[in-house]
């Protein structure tokens, strides 16, 4: 494998074909925010727009302003999107809505609490790239919100009824391992190392059941133990896959190279699970015994959970120089690379069924936006560029006189 012109490849992709996608057409130059709702030419479908989309995107161009280079057009994206979200996106007490119009009227109450993470996220992004103090003080009150709402998400829109079976979910703790890192910079140092080790213990030794080598979605509040039911059975293996990228940069970043390696096997035998034999690519969801899951689109092949698997992949080779890694990093590419990517217009399909057939031609909707892709191309670009440097180094020291 050249890692040269690999890195070359997802570079292209990111600055020739995803972000100019979401540049000329998701801004709404008449309201502000974004549309998220773009069919396969980038036309717009629908204006509703989404919380957690808004912030997403919002964080994506702060982060590449950041990250990559200080590019005022990529800042001013994210800024019009910023202050869209800071008038509209919540009820004055920074409880985030789930949707609004296209004007900023509120649609869906605030009962989704990945409204409120990714707010949180684009919010600290954005303090970094202005160092506007409003940003900040947004991205902290709403982080605490989050805290405060661990126990119960969802609040008062909980349909279940208490102490019948009372299940905890993977999402929160998998995102806030991504969080923790993101709002660092406004965190006390103590508050931070004590969410993150709350979090490694929750994926790692709550939700990671080394009886079955699987990461489960829920467990039982209390005993922690594994309920045979739907929800206690269900795998996603892309939400697995795509924790453990973020437990590796959490290893890095506390200096803990066996949590790195950990999260490098887990990958792997998540991948190994997801996979299908069949027709190739990894199944939306599975249940743990092999029983018919209550998800009718259980059998779809879905854009995040393979390029989160890219991502994954690729970082446990670079940090762990697991050959496993490598070869489902190459599997998953080819299938990745060959299906998703729209050959005619720009952006990736998001959604094929099994056999690998676009279900959708939407480029953007509910539920997919600008995030992602340009995320995962970014994170593989670098990734693999450390792989080249890594690559290149060797071989002068190997032929050098």
């Amino acid at each position: 494998m050249d890692f040269n012109i690999l890195a070359d490849q997802y570079r292209k992709e990111l600055f020739e074909n995803i972000l100019p996608f979401w540049l000329n057409n998701s801004q709404d130059k008449q309201f502000g925010g974004y549309f998220s709702c773009l069919d396969r030419e980038g036309h717009v479908y629908d204006t509703d727009k989404f919380i957690w989309l808004q912030g997403r995107e919002v964080w994506l161009f702060a982060m590449m302003y950041n990250n990559v280079e200080p590019n005022p057009e990529w800042l001013q994206c994210a800024v019009q999107g910023g202050e869209f979200l800071k008038r509209f996106g919540h009820d004055g007490s920074f409880n985030w809505y789930f949707s609004l119009t296209q004007d900023g009227r509120p649609l869906i109450e605030p009962y989704n609490i990945f409204s409120y993470t990714f707010a949180a996220m684009a919010f600290g992004q954005l303090y970094k790239a202005t160092g506007n103090g409003e940003y900040a003080d947004i991205a902290k009150k709403t982080f605490d919100l989050i805290l405060s709402k661990t126990d119960n998400p969802k609040g008062k829109w909980n349909k279940t009824v208490p102490g019948t079976r009372d299940l905890k979910n993977f999402a929160l703790p998998m995102i806030l391992c991504n969080l923790a890192l993101e709002i660092e910079h406004l965190l006390p140092e103590d508050l931070m190392h004590s969410i993150i080790e709350s979090c490694i213990h929750e994926v790692m030794d709550v939700f990671y059941r080394p009886e079955l080598g699987l990461i489960v979605e829920n467990v039982l509040v209390g005993t922690e133990g594994l309920s045979d039911s739907f929800d206690g059975r269900v795998i996603n293996p892309g939400h697995a896959i795509e924790a453990m990228w973020f437990i590796m940069d959490l290893g890095v970043r506390l200096h803990r190279p066996e949590l790195v390696e950990k999260a490098a096997q887990i990958a792997v035998q998540m991948v190994e699970f997801g996979w299908d034999e069949q027709y190739g690519g990894i199944f939306y969801y599975r249940d743990r015994d092999g029983h018919p899951t209550q998800q009718l689109e259980w059998d779809q092949k879905l854009w995040w959970v393979h390029i989160e698997t890219l991502i994954t992949m690729i970082k446990g080779y670079q940090l762990t120089g697991s050959q496993a890694c490598l070869d489902w990093f190459e599997k998953v590419h080819t299938y990745t690379w060959s299906h998703f990517k729209d050959n005619e217009f720009p952006e990736w399909f998001g959604y094929l069924n099994r056999r690998g057939e676009v279900l959708l031609p939407l480029k953007g909707g509910k539920w997919k936006g600008c995030f992602h892709v340009p995320r995962g191309l970014y994170q593989c670009w670098n990734t693999i560029e450390k792989c080249a440097e890594k690559n290149n180094t060797i071989y002068s020291t190997l032929y050098s006189v």
